[in-house]
């Protein structure tokens, strides 16, 4: 984590802005990719981008309940939608029922979908405070939780695990079990544990598992960045549906490619385009003046650190590999030949680039501008090559 961000299931009322009851429509689970509730990158105006290619389930970044409890604005506005996002989830952490379930009525206030329940967040600052990942240690809590979660809220509750809190500590079958008992309408599968954070391969075996011991739907989560590794790992797993985090960020199209199940390769000029389009999303969510920009760039520049990760990695070149290790845990090295200078530059992984990248896309009126304004830069900054190294990133 980078700082802290500024079927049918369930009862389907919510909560109108008045506090009366409206009627959702039901929540299928089922036959999904969702992305995934991301710390600063799950930001409005980015979840809006993945909107534009294909995603259908987006989920907002964790608000803790505590401070949802105290009516913190930055806080709040984890939970607020976009009118586009006509399937959202609002993810909560907490440790005590009154908190999570004030949290849940505030989402479902502002039309989330559903709401989770955060059991995966592996960082010092949540843990410690009983939320995230200690409570994979409390199943017995934990069912108790979620059980007056789902009696308190008009949505449905659903809870995101990793596998255990350590290699030693593995106990996802009975905190899927507690989960399921409580009545939670859907259980997400991070396949690490606390302890791995993302240091190993996700365990889709692992997954597999607790998918055949349950009955509610199980969402798969890890590693996923291209559409062939993402079916593979659906199919091969039997989880009723996917949900992508770090791939979506490398590239937010991954959802029209796993919809289509063929990749889109987008060169250095299109790819700069729909890094324009999220500037240009920016600039409509912070306003497009001298303190909406200075609050956009706390978001932008942190994009490109994802951003700058992309390759073109072809089924046919690629998909073998992919079986044996996730290709998003793999490095690549830059020696393809003849490389133009506008690739080149969205390859750089240098924090200074992805600033001046941010303020020409902030102040560029259309994508052509954008461009040229780009490869101005390149030639004053002349790109270099190398790892981009781990950007800390959390979804539990």
């Amino acid at each position: 984590m980078v700082g802290r961000r500024e079927g049918s299931f369930g009862n389907m009322a919510g909560v109108d802005s008045r506090g009366a009851l409206q009627q959702h429509a039901p929540m299928e689970f089922r036959g999904r990719v969702f992305l995934a509730p991301l710390t600063k990158g799950g930001n409005l105006p980015f979840r809006r981008l993945c909107l534009a290619h294909g995603c259908d389930v987006t989920m907002g970044e964790m608000a803790y309940g505590y401070q949802v409890v105290k009516r913190s604005k930055s806080e709040l506005a984890l939970l607020r939608k976009h009118p586009e996002e006509t399937c959202f989830g609002a993810q909560v952490a907490a440790s005590r029922p009154a908190d999570a379930i004030a949290a849940g009525l505030a989402a479902a206030e502002r039309g989330a979908s559903f709401v989770d329940l955060n059991c995966g967040c592996p960082i010092h600052d949540v843990v410690k405070r009983g939320m995230g990942a200690v409570l994979l240690q409390r199943p017995a809590q934990l069912g108790k939780l979620v059980a007056e979660m789902v009696k308190g809220l008009p949505v449905p509750v659903t809870v995101k695990i990793r596998l255990g809190w350590s290699a030693d500590e593995r106990n996802e079958g009975e905190v899927g079990k507690a989960v399921e008992q409580a009545g939670a309408a859907a259980l997400c599968v991070h396949g690490r544990t606390r302890e791995q954070r993302y240091s190993r391969a996700a365990d889709w075996d692992a997954i597999a598992r607790l998918a055949a011991e349950l009955t509610i739907p199980v969402i798969g989560n890890g590693d996923l960045l291209t559409w062939y590794e993402t079916h593979d790992r659906w199919q091969r797993s039997g989880v009723a549906s996917v949900m992508v985090g770090r791939g979506a960020l490398v590239k937010p199209w991954i959802f029209r490619e796993i919809a289509e199940k063929q990749a889109w390769e987008p060169d250095a000029s299109e790819r700069l385009a729909v890094y324009h389009d999220l500037a240009q999303k920016m600039k409509v969510h912070f306003r497009d003046d001298a303190k909406g920009r200075e609050r956009a760039m706390r978001f932008l520049p942190w994009h490109f650190e994802f951003f700058c990760r992309y390759r073109p990695l072809s089924a046919e070149r690629w998909v073998a590999a992919s079986r044996e290790h996730p290709l998003l845990q793999t490095r690549f090295p830059d020696d393809e030949p003849d490389l133009g200078l506008l690739e080149r530059l969205l390859r750089d992984p240098r924090p200074e680039v992805h600033e001046r990248l941010a303020a020409i896309l902030w102040e560029a009126p259309e994508p052509a501008a954008a461009e040229a304004q780009a490869l101005e830069l390149a030639a004053a900054m002349p790109p270099v090559a190398g790892d981009a190294g781990e950007t800390a990133t959390a979804h539990g």
